[in-house]
C-alpha cells in the first residue's frame, strides 16, 4: 500500500529518498512528499503527482538536508489531496505513516481540547500532533514516540524527525511493514527492501511493537515490552537489475514473461529428485501432515484464487477435506475450529493484512497447524507460520498479479503430491510421471506464451466492450474467475466469472453481441459438458472467446474465436491456462490507453484492512 522510505547521512538525503519512493511506485499511490532537516529547520514539499513531479519541485526548491522522510500515500482517510498528502506536521515535528489508526477520531478531540489545529482529514495528523505533545515534557524524541504509539489502536509503521534532534530518526511499527538499512555511517528506513536496494544490501526486519532510533552510527531497538532487543541483520538476495523495466514496456508485461523462469526457480528443490518429500515444507511437516485430518486455506484475491484451485486438488487427489474462505471474511464470522486442520495461508507479500489477522484468529480459535505460501522470506506471514514454501517468483513490482500467482499454483500443486502421497494414494509410477510434468512445467509455459499475437487481436474488439463474461467448469472455474479479476483490475471492463453450469441459471440473460464470452477449454472430463454451454451462448448472439486444448476439436468460425493451446496438461492444466487470461487483461488495458502497472484505485499490497 503507501511506502515510506528515511534517511540520516553525511551527503544530502533527498535524492536517497526520492529513488526510495520511485522504487515504490508500484505499491500504488495518489500523492507523494518528503521532509528534511537542514540549517533552516524543517522543510517539507508534497505533490499529488507522480513523484517525478515531486523531483521537480525539490528541485525547484533546492531543497537538502542530511536527515529526512518520505512517503507515497495511498488516500484511505481524506480525498488525494495536498493538504492530506505525508509528511504531516506538528511544530517541528513531522510524520510519514502507513496503515489505520482506529481510534483517530477520540484522539483527534483530545488534541483539539489541548489547543492543537488540524488542518488535514487524516487519521496520520493525530500522530504527529501527539509525538509534539509528548515532546512538550522534555524527553527526547525517540521517548516522546515510543509514549505515543502506546495510545494508538490500529496499524502503524511510521517514520518521525523533529527539527530539535537533528541527529536521531525515529520509526515504529505494529501491523504494517517496515525495515531498517545498514549502511557505513549512515543508516535508512524503509517499508520494502526494494527501496533500500540502492544503498545497502544488509537489510533488520522489525517485530511487532518494536521502536527504532537510528542514527549516523547504528541503531538502537526497543521492542513492545521495553526491552533493548538485537535484530539480525539479514543481506538481502534482491538485486537492482530484479526491480528493473529492462526492455519491457511494462513490469506487468515481463512478470508475465518470467513466468517459465519464475516457475523453474520455484521447482529447483524437484527438478532433479526421483521422489518428493514433506520436508520441502518444513522439518516438522512429516509429523503435521500426519496428524491433519483436513485443510483450510485463508486468503484475498488472487492469492484466494489459488487457494480454489487447490481445494480440486487437495480434495480429488489428496482425499483430504478442504475448506477456502476470504481471510477478510473468515475473521468476523462464527466458524466451528478444528484443531487437526492444516491452516494454509497464501500471500505474495506475507504481509496482506486480512491474511495476517485470519491467521491470528485462528489460531486464537485453537488452530494447531499453520504453513504459508509466500514469495518474501522475512515477510510477517512467514515468521506467523510453522511451515512455510518459499515461492522464487522474485520481486513482482505490477499491482495485477501474475508470476506470484503461478508460482503458488506450483507450490500448491507440490503439496498436494506430498499429502496424496503420505495417505498412499500416489503410486510411484505416478509420482514419476508427476514430477516429469512439474519438469516440463517451465518449458509448456514458454510456448503457452507464443499465443501473444492472436490475444492482441482478440484486444482489438475487446478493447471497444464495457462487460464481460468468463466461464470455466470443475478446476478451471477459478481460473476463469482468475482471468475477470485480471481484466477488472487494468483494463477497468467489467468482468465476471461463472461456473459454465450456472449460465442457464441467470447470467445468460446478458448474453447477446455486445456480451464478449471468455471460455477456457481444456481437454478433460468435462469437455462436452461445456461445449453445450457454449452453444448455449452461441444460440443468443454471443461472441465466444475460447482457450482449448489442442485436441478439443473446437474451431474458429463466425462468432467463435479460438486460440490453441498445447496439449492437455492434467493436473497442472489451471497453470499454463492462466497465462492468456494475463495477456488478455494487459493488451486490452493497452489498447485502452490505461496505466498497466498502477491501475487507479489499487495498490499492490494490501497492508490495511
Amino acid at each position: 500500500m503507501c511506502g515510506i522510505v528515511g534517511a540520516i547521512a553525511r551527503c544530502n538525503v533527498v535524492p536517497i529518498l526520492l529513488e526510495g519512493l520511485k522504487r515504490l511506485e508500484y505499491r500504488g499511490y495518489d500523492s507523494a512528499g518528503v521532509a528534511v532537516l537542514n540549517a533552516s529547520g524543517l522543510e517539507r514539499v508534497r505533490s499529488t503527482g507522480r513523484v517525478a513531479e515531486l523531483e521537480k519541485l525539490t528541485q525547484a526548491q533546492g531543497l537538502s538536508g542530511n536527515i529526512g522522510i518520505a512517503h507515497t500515500r495511498w488516500a484511505t482517510h481524506g480525498a488525494p489531496e495536498e493538504r492530506n498528502a505525508h509528511p504531516h506536521v506538528s511544530g517541528g515535528v513531522s510524520v510519514v505513516h502507513n496503515g489505520i489508526i482506529e481510534n483517530h477520531e477520540a484522539m483527534r478531540a483530545r488534541l483539539r481540547a489541548k489547543g492543537y489545529v488540524f488542518v488535514s482529514d487524516t487519521d496520520t495528523e493525530v500522530i504527529a500532533h501527539l509525538v509534539n505533545s509528548n515532546l512538550q515534557a522534555g524527553v527526547t524524541l525517540f521517548e516522546a514516540v515510543r509514549k505515543s504509539v502506546v495510545e494508538l489502536v490500529g496499524a502503524y509503521a511510521i517514520a518521525v524527525v523533529s527539527e530539535s534532534d537533528h541527529d536521531h530518526l525515529v520509526v515504529a511499527r505494529h501491523g504494517a511493514p517496515l525495515q531498517l538499512g545498514v549502511g557505513d555511517g549512515e543508516n535508512f528506513a524503509a517499508s520494502d527492501t526494494s527501496a533500500l536496494i540502492q544503498v545497502t544490501q544488509k537489510v533488520i526486519y522489525l517485530e511487532d511493537g518494536d521502536v527504532a532510533e537510528i542514527t549516523l552510527g547504528g541503531v538502537t531497538i526497543v521492542d513492545a515490552k521495553g526491552d533493548t532487543v538485537e535484530r539480525a541483520v539479514h543481506v538481502s538476495q534482491l538485486s537492482a537489475a530484479a526491480v528493473e523495466l529492462g526492455n519491457y514496456q511494462h513490469y506487468m508485461q515481463k512478470e508475465i514473461f518470467e513466468q517459465p523462469i519464475a516457475v523453474a526457480n520455484t521447482l529447483e528443490m524437484v527438478t532433479s529428485a526421483q521422489s518428493i518429500s514433506p520436508q520441502l515444507f518444513g522439518a516438522a511437516a512429516g509429523e503435521v501432515f500426519r496428524d491433519i485430518d483436513s485443510v483450510l486455506i485463508l486468503a484475498c484475491g488472487t492469492s484466494y484464487h489459488a487457494g480454489m484451485v487447490a481445494r480440486y486438488w487437495i480434495e480429488g487427489f489428496a482425499g483430504i477435506a478442504c475448506n477456502v474462505e476470504i481471510a477478510s471474511e473468515y475473521r468476523y464470522r462464527e466458524s466451528v475450529p478444528n484443531p487437526r486442520a492444516l491452516v494454509i495461508t497464501i500471500s505474495q507479500s506475507g504481509e496482506t493484512a486480512d491474511t495476517l489477522a485470519a491467521l491470528q484468529h485462528a489460531k486464537e480459535l485453537g488452530h494447531r497447524y499453520s504453513l504459508s505460501v509466500c514469495n518474501v522470506p522475512e515477510s510477517a506471514l512467514i515468521r506467523a507460520s510453522d511451515l512455510r514454501f518459499l515461492t522464487r517468483a522474485g520481486p513482482e513490482i505490477g499491482v495485477a498479479s501474475t508470476k506470484a500467482f503461478t508460482t503458488q499454483l506450483a507450490a500448491l500443486a507440490l503439496l498436494t503430491m506430498v499429502l496424496a502421497k503420505m495417505r498412499g494414494r500416489l503410486s510411484t509410477e505416478r509420482e514419476a510421471g508427476l514430477l516429469k510434468a512439474l519438469r516440463h512445467l517451465p518449458i509448456a509455459l514458454q510456448s503457452v506464451l507464443h499465443v501473444e499475437p492472436q490475444i492482441r487481436m482478440w484486444a482489438d474488439k475487446f478493447a471497444q466492450r464495457h462487460h464481460a463474461l468468463f466461464l470455466g467448469r470443475g478446476i478451471h472455474y477459478p481460473i476463469a474467475m482468475e482471468g475477470a479479476l485480471k481484466l477488472k483490475e487494468i483494463s477497468y471492463i467489467h468482468a465476471e466469472a461463472y461456473a459454465a453450469g450456472e449460465l442457464k441459471h441467470g447470467p445468460l440473460a446478458l448474453v447477446d453481441k455486445y456480451m464478449p464470452v471468455v471460455a477456457i477449454a481444456p481437454q478433460d472430463a468435462l469437455i462436452e459438458k461445456l461445449k453445450s454451454n457454449l452453444q448455449e451462448v452461441r444460440a443468443r448472439g454471443g461472441e465466444l472467446y475460447v482457450m482449448a486444448d489442442q485436441d478439443t476439436k473446437l474451431t474458429s468460425s463466425d462468432g467463435v474465436h479460438v486460440i490453441r493451446m498445447p496439449d492437455h496438461a492434467g493436473l497442472l492444466s489451471p497453470i499454463l491456462h492462466t497465462v492468456p487470461l494475463q495477456l488478455l487483461a494487459y493488451h486490452v488495458a493497452l489498447e485502452r490507453g490505461n496505466d498497466v502497472d498502477k491501475p487507479r484505485n489499487l495498490a499492490k499490497s494490501v497492508t490495511v484492512e
